[in-house]
């Protein structure tokens, strides 16, 4: 079943959300206003339509972009949901279904409130195009220094970045991420220690975690709660699957070659693509990266880019 979601962001950066009213499936539970396409009808007059007949607005096709397509399964209902971003729309959005509706910032909004299925789409707005990931070969002398770096592109609006320094000791990367947690929390953004859950858990707001692809498979929860973020590190659709499961997003690598792992079989976008459209969460494109990529990414189906030495 092919659903259409509709992304209303008003001036102030609020989105609007429905509320399932009693009787219908998942009822109580808040989700992208939106509904399925009818037989032979095309996607965005699909969309135009449900947000007509929902609540008397009316979008054009050109005013929208695309945000996420979230392939999901209710036990045995599959739907695509397929989201598109509005920031302009005739008429004033209101119930002529009797949901409730609410406008909300993305930061505020309680992922636990919305549909399964949405909760994709809430991340992908919330997320940043750019993730940037600390180099391998800092030694822990260094530390001050990179305290400096990362403070200065958290002030830069850089909202994603991970610590990820394997000659350090865990408590060094732990000391530096509570250093830099007040400014993060401060400028909106997220810290995530690599592979460290014990540390994240005891770190809290504005720290996340960047699981490795063998401790997804180890996975039988989430390991944080909601509002601390999870990335997971993927290569394939197998491990893209498992990360839906417990993570907000994922990397796919290795898109292009890269130094590092000159040896590693390459992607490619076109391989990329298929493989982040059919994953029902955000997927950054990772390997031979650099900020200047993001638009190609995006036009791949990326939520955008992450990578090391181009993105310092």
């Amino acid at each position: 079943m092919h659903v259409m979601a509709g992304v209303l962001r008003d001036a102030q950066g609020r989105v609007l959300l429905a509320q399932r009213p009693p009787g219908k499936h998942l009822a109580g539970f808040w989700e992208f206003p939106g509904g399925k396409l009818e037989p032979g009808e095309l996607p965005q007059l699909a969309l135009m339509r449900e947000l007509r007949e929902e609540l008397d607005v009316q979008i054009e096709p050109q005013d929208g972009t695309p945000l996420i397509r979230i392939p999901w399964r209710y036990g045995e209902r599959g739907l695509l949901l397929d989201a598109w971003q509005f920031t302009r729309w005739r008429g004033e959005p209101k119930s002529l279904e009797g949901q409730a509706l609410q406008w909300q910032m993305p930061c505020d909004v309680d992922l636990t409130m919305l549909a399964p299925a949405d909760r994709p789409i809430l991340q992908a707005l919330r997320l940043p195009a750019i993730y940037a990931i600390t180099p391998a070969d800092v030694p822990p002398d260094h530390a001050e220094v990179w305290h400096t770096h990362v403070a200065a592109v958290l002030e830069q609006g850089i909202g994603l970045i991970q610590l990820r320094f394997p000659l350090w000791s865990i408590e060094e990367v732990r000391a530096l991420a509570a250093r830099l947690q007040g400014l993060a929390v401060r400028c909106g953004a997220s810290l995530l220690l690599n592979g460290d859950v014990e540390g994240a858990r005891q770190l809290g707001e504005g720290v996340g975690v960047h699981v490795k692809a063998s401790q997804l498979d180890q996975l039988k929860e989430r390991p944080l709660p909601w509002s601390q973020l999870i990335g997971a590190s993927c290569h394939d659709a197998d491990q893209l699957a498992k990360g839906a499961q417990f993570a907000d997003f994922a990397t796919l690598s290795p898109v292009a070659a890269t130094a590092s792992h000159p040896e590693a079989a390459v992607l490619g976008w076109s391989r990329f693509q298929a493989l982040a459209e059919a994953a029902a969460l955000p997927v950054y494109a990772l390997g031979g990266m650099a900020p200047a990529q993001t638009e190609e990414a995006r036009k791949h189906g990326a939520q955008g880019v992450a990578g090391i030495g181009a993105f310092w």
